[in-house]
């Protein structure tokens, strides 16, 4: 199910209501963000690992502490997005529709981009997006590349994968750069096992898609990356993995020239 019609607003309220679903093709137009919400006393310690890992974490915003809005999502972070995360010392003790009784006063949510974002632009461009095509989730992977570490913070590099005939991987590559802020192009195309990936069949998160002959696994730096990154910290939120945040800002407002 998508709803390419819908305004941020709408969408949230439907989300609000209880719609649980991957945003992937909803609200076209306008910008996705991933969201981790993290206690106040990490925040610095967030700040910079996003600074040194600016593909996986481009922050777009950045709440106040306690705060369930930020300046570019009006709505209520706590039920406005389609699915959440809850972790206990690095571990995802829970997935929920709302994590409103979760929610602390000490919480900071930061938003990160989204490679949502820009395939609008790959499918102007004549790319095509599988997963858009089939109604699943995006298929994400664990990598065996590390992230730059940051006090608490440390991990694995998380991609989202999408197909891509092998003509057009340079007309891909092409397009998602013009979006540095909502991970730009990819990190690599090609062979899987090359970011350590064994079974492109079995995704960590999302959905397999089918790659098919002529076309070549296409990967982009993933925003589920903090949630793999968070083993040191006591409690965080996230959202579930292709259940994003719907922002009040538009897709172009990312784009350079």
């Amino acid at each position: 199910m998508t709803r390419p019609d819908l305004s941020p607003g709408r969408a949230r309220a439907r989300f609000r209501a209880g719609v649980r679903t991957p945003t992937a093709g909803w609200c076209a137009g306008w910008t996705q963000a991933n969201l981790i919400a993290l206690p106040e006393r990490h925040a610095a310690d967030f700040r910079r690992f996003a600074e040194l890992n600016p593909k996986p974490c481009p922050v777009l915003d950045e709440g106040a502490p306690g705060a369930t809005f930020t300046r570019l999502f009006p709505g209520d972070l706590r039920t406005d997005l389609p699915g959440y995360r809850v972790y206990r010392d690095g571990r995802a003790v829970a997935d929920a529709g709302d994590v409103v009784a979760e929610w602390r006063d000490d919480l900071v949510a930061f938003l990160l981009g989204c490679s949502f974002t820009f395939e609008a632009a790959l499918m102007r461009a004549g790319v095509p997006v599988r997963h858009v095509e089939l109604g699943v989730n995006v298929p994400m992977f664990r990598t065996a590349v590390p992230c730059e570490p940051a006090g608490v913070f440390a991990g694995p590099l998380v991609v989202s994968m999408r197909p891509v005939p092998r003509e057009l991987v340079a007309t891909a590559e092409e397009v998602t750069g013009r979006y540095p802020a909502v991970h730009g192009a990819p990190v690599h195309a090609g062979d899987p096992e090359e970011l350590g990936i064994g079974d492109l069949g079995r995704p960590d998160f999302g959905d397999p898609v089918p790659v098919g002959p002529g076309e070549v696994p296409v990967f982009w730096a993933c925003g589920v990356t903090p949630q793999l990154a968070i083993g040191a910290v006591e409690f965080a939120i996230g959202h579930l993995p292709g259940h994003m945040a719907i922002l009040d800002a538009r897709d172009e407002d990312f784009r350079v020239t």
